[in-house]
């Protein structure tokens, strides 16, 4: 097996044990299918085999293509596309049972033409990205069933609440949320209530599922929340250049991380600045040109899509490499 220093830089790592330690804590708290793990959070193949392994046999993503994938690989058992799609013909195809999010007639019509037989209806609890207003959720089940789709209950998305610190503030912008999505399960009926994520695990106590993803590798962002999971994704680079003034530049810039949730950390380091294929830092010790550093991304989902494949590594070794392979669309 190689080992870290073996690898081409930049190259995305994944710490074995922290990983594991990750995912059955998980598995305590939300066992069976209390969780529905969110497979964009690592689009991997490999990764979903360990929650399955654990007992979360069911799984959520946000793409066509990574429902295709994890029916390719064996793990769809039941499976959520928690987005809204307007051509269900691929999904339709599957010989899988697959469930959509819908939000309107328009979603529901494709559904149905496509082939699909299960939805939730998808509402709006507070952050404006899809979802129907809670008022229309009855309507929208209607109209469901009377295109012979099978309803199986609501989703509802706090993720307004998701990375807020204050755990207060969190846990109150949740019980909001989740008021607006009982009243639409009331009105919808099902089964069904799939909610939350990493931020709110421990505190969405309405929902059947809990569609949390981060968890298992974790990032900058989410360790400000003081969750019980601990940073298991890093970014190995090279220090490229140093300078008399203190800084130095490595091999890992803006292109292979996901920079939308803030500034990615570098362990023993204040970070300046990234570039595209460059990040300029002042180490807190002396550094040198072919030192290596591990840059901790701010977040987890983007920064994995940006990689063809991530090591698994216990300690200096690489006990494997995984594809990540359920990435495109």
């Amino acid at each position: 097996m190689p080992f870290l220093g073996d690898l081409a830089t930049p190259a995305l790592v994944i710490d074995a044990a922290l990983l594991d330690a990750n995912l059955r804590t998980m598995a305590a708290a939300l066992p069976g299918a209390r969780l529905r793990p969110h497979v964009k959070a690592h689009k991997c193949t490999a990764l979903a085999r360990r929650q399955a392994a654990l007992g979360h046999r069911t799984f959520t993503c946000a793409t066509i293509r990574e429902v295709e994938g994890l029916v390719a690989a064996g793990l769809a058992d039941d499976v959520l596309l928690a987005n809204e799609v307007l051509d269900a013909r691929r999904l339709g195809a599957l010989d899988a049972r697959v469930t959509v999010a819908v939000d309107s007639e328009e979603t529901i019509e494709a559904a149905a033409l496509g082939g699909v037989s299960a939805v939730l209806i998808d509402v709006n609890v507070g952050m404006p990205r899809c979802g129907c207003d809670p008022a229309d959720a009855a309507r929208l089940a209607d109209h469901a069933r009377a295109r012979g789709v099978e309803v199986r209950g609501v989703m509802g998305y706090e993720g307004h609440a998701m990375l807020l610190p204050d755990r207060t503030q969190r846990t109150s912008l949740v019980a909001n949320a989740m008021e607006s999505l009982a009243a639409a399960h009331a009105a919808v009926g099902g089964d069904v209530v799939s909610s939350g994520g990493t931020g709110t695990f421990d505190l969405n106590t309405l929902a059947t599922e809990i569609q949390a993803g981060s968890y298992a590798l974790m990032d900058t962002a989410y360790a400000k929340l003081a969750l019980p999971f601990r940073p298991a994704l890093s970014l190995l680079g090279t220090v490229l250049s140093t300078s008399r003034a203190g800084h130095a530049v490595a091999d890992v810039g803006s292109k292979a991380l996901g920079m939308d949730h803030g500034p990615s950390a570098i362990d023993d380091a204040d970070v300046w600045f990234f570039s595209d294929e460059h990040v300029t830092f002042a180490p807190h010790r002396p550094t040198r040109v072919g030192d290596r550093v591990r840059v901790r991304p701010a977040h987890v989902d983007p920064t994995m899509a940006c990689h063809e494949r991530v090591y698994l590594v216990d300690g200096d070794r690489v006990v494997d490499t995984w594809l990540i392979d359920l990435r495109g669309w």
